[in-house]
């Protein structure tokens, strides 16, 4: 069942940010294609980084058959900005065949069959749900999403699958993939890691962290990331 707090938190974010305003801080895509491949090589750096390097990509290899049969090297020379470049060059090849070889080239909308693709995860495959289908299995969490929901204590876990349940319970079904959106956009603008701007946060009254740092003046422990 919905927790009146969690949704008080969710309608205070839902004024703050308009997600159709920030549309260019979030991956560029065209189809469900673009978006899978444009979640494996998000990993471990900022979706504006990804876009950069997506637009070449998506140029010169439009759809999976022209990637499947890519030249890992060619790849890696327009991925190499975004980090882990092999490794992320082998698994968008790899992806690209298996959607040829078991797929007919087609994104299949079903959480476990995502995840059986190299470099998907959970996070990724409900990324992909969500964008590519409209569709919300679950909540992507991600360091921002974990920061901001263990701040405001709406969950005290640290593991992301922990996290995950906790939110799925708070929160609507239907507001799950734009939980992953806005708590985002709020843990880049306002919940940072070490410098928080508590006191420009829409939501602070209803957090944990700031309802203890209020209280004493001065945060006396470590900034939780």
């Amino acid at each position: 069942m919905p927790d009146c707090r969690a949704c008080s938190i969710l309608v205070l974010l839902q004024n703050e940010y308009d997600l159709g305003c920030h549309k260019d801080e979030f991956l560029v895509f065209d189809d469900p294609y673009q978006i899978l491949i444009a979640t494996i090589l998000s990993a471990q750096t900022t979706d504006q980084c990804v876009n950069r390097v997506t637009k070449e990509l998506f140029f010169r290899y439009p759809d999976s058959l022209l990637l499947a049969a890519a030249d890992p090297t060619d790849i890696e020379s327009i991925i190499h900005s975004t980090g882990f470049f092999r490794m992320k060059a082998r698994n968008i090849i790899q992806t690209a065949r298996l959607l040829n070889i078991r797929f007919d080239g087609k994104v299949p909308c079903d959480l476990e069959l995502l995840q059986q693709f190299p470099g998907v995860g959970r996070k990724t495959a409900n990324i992909v749900m969500h964008h590519a289908f409209g569709i919300n299995e679950g909540i992507a969490v991600d360091t921002h999403v974990r920061r901001v929901s263990r701040r405001t204590g709406l969950t005290t876990h640290a593991d992301p699958a922990a996290i995950e349940q906790d939110l799925m319970v708070l929160f609507p079904r239907e507001t799950w993939g734009e939980i992953n959106s806005l708590f985002i956009l709020h843990g880049r603008k306002i919940c940072k890691s070490r410098l928080p701007f508590c006191s420009d946060c829409c939501i602070r009254d209803l957090c944990d962290y700031y309802n203890v740092i209020s209280d004493s003046q001065t945060p006396s422990s470590p900034i939780e990331t």
